[in-house]
């Protein structure tokens, strides 16, 4: 497996830094620790500009090549989750509650191994930027770097990133050329109607029945309004109601998750369902108010960017181990925000088989990959923007 020399030789020092960030797992944009550990290993190995306080504790830091030319972006995400971790490790969670049950320091680990080779070598055009963001987990830190203008600040041209994948084989990539992952929305729905006694249903409007109705009724909106070929997920994953069993409830309370790849499809899903709410309300004589909120987009690699990053790939853990077809999975991503600006692919590099899952208290990030993913952003600057 030709992992870059040098970025082999940084294995300890990545093992290192890897152990540290997980010990102090931070939440959302509030990285304090993590972003001021993060800034002081990129002032030393010597990069040319630090720009700090982007999205509150995102950062981007910039490495000059040997020549003019274009700026590729390189991104990891830096936050952790609120779990209680379930570790004895040296190297466990000292934040109770708290705990890199996602990888992201496995991947900011990545990004640092990457920037100390390529501040040392320079074996480039252009610049690379690489960006450390908070707040991937439902805080949207991505849209907010995007948003405060980091594209056009630095003239990122083209970016990548790398997600771990648990259950794959190890130091094995998987992409494709298209939407690699989903939009992920929530829908909110609350019920009111009129309780009272349940030997006396007829004086009531009941709201556990209207939501009964509806949560069936959401059902065919992917059976019967959406196409053979459409691709969309929506489940529901709440319906509270009720506090005994003798009273017909005032309330009901309904909420879920919509998941597509379209955006077309996903617009098609919204107003159906606010059709539905609306029919529920005239049929069972309730109100039913609805919020549609829209989270994460899909992540949707530029076809000919991912093409480029798999042979990239290729030349790290050879042909048979990268996938440039892999099939697009359920879960979101806000690196789509970056995607959505500029051009370029999102990568999942395989942790190994066995083991927890990622969001689960016995997950840890298989350090073993993690030169793997630098070797892969150090050849991918060097192949795009050759000096």
């Amino acid at each position: 497996m030709p992992i870059v020399n040098r970025i082999a030789d940084l294995a300890p020092d990545m093992l290192e830094w890897r152990h540290h960030l997980h010990s102090i797992p931070e939440l959302g944009f509030d990285l304090h620790k993590t972003s001021a550990y993060v800034a002081d290993k990129l002032r030393s190995f010597g990069v040319d500009e630090l720009h700090e306080g982007i999205a509150q504790t995102g950062m981007v830091a910039i490495i000059n090549g040997q020549s003019d030319g274009p700026t590729i972006g390189l991104r990891a995400d830096m936050d952790a989750l609120p779990i209680l971790e379930n570790s004895t490790a040296d190297h466990a969670s000292t934040h109770s509650g708290k705990m890199h049950a996602c990888g992201h320091d496995g991947h900011t680990t990545m990004l640092l191994g990457a920037a100390k080779y390529l501040a040392e070598t320079r074996n480039f055009s252009g610049r690379v930027a690489l960006i450390f963001q908070p707040a991937e987990e439902g805080g949207g830190g991505g849209e907010v770097m995007c948003a405060e203008g980091m594209m056009d600040r630095f003239n990122i041209s083209q970016v990548y990133g790398i997600h771990n994948m648990p259950g794959t084989p190890q130091g094995t990539f998987h992409t494709n050329q298209g939407p690699l992952l989903a939009a992920a929305d929530t829908f909110y729905i609350n019920i009111k109607g009129s309780g009272g006694h349940g030997a006396q249903p007829e004086n009531t409007h009941d709201p556990l029945i209207a939501g009964t109705a509806l949560v069936q009724a959401i059902q065919t909106i992917s059976s019967r309004n959406l196409g053979g070929l459409d691709t969309a997920v929506i489940s529901v994953g709440e319906f509270v109601s009720g506090t005994a069993n003798n009273i017909v409830p005032e309330t009901a309370y309904v909420s879920g998750t919509v998941r597509t790849f379209d955006k077309a499809v996903q617009a098609k899903i919204a107003t159906r369902m606010a059709a539905i709410c609306e029919g529920i309300a005239a049929s069972y004589d309730v109100s039913v108010d609805l919020k549609y909120e829209y989270g994460y987009p899909p992540t949707v690699n530029d076809a000919a960017k991912a093409l480029i990053a798999a042979e990239v790939a290729k030349t790290v853990v050879g042909e048979t181990q990268v996938d440039a077809n892999t099939k697009p999975i359920f879960p979101a991503e806000d690196f789509a925000y970056m995607l959505e600006e500029r051009p370029g692919a999102y990568l999942f590099l395989g942790q190994g088989e066995g083991g927890a899952p990622v969001h689960h208290p016995d997950y840890d990030f298989n350090d073993d990959i993690a030169p793997i993913g630098a070797s892969f952003f150090a050849k991918l600057v060097e192949t795009v923007q050759p000096r």
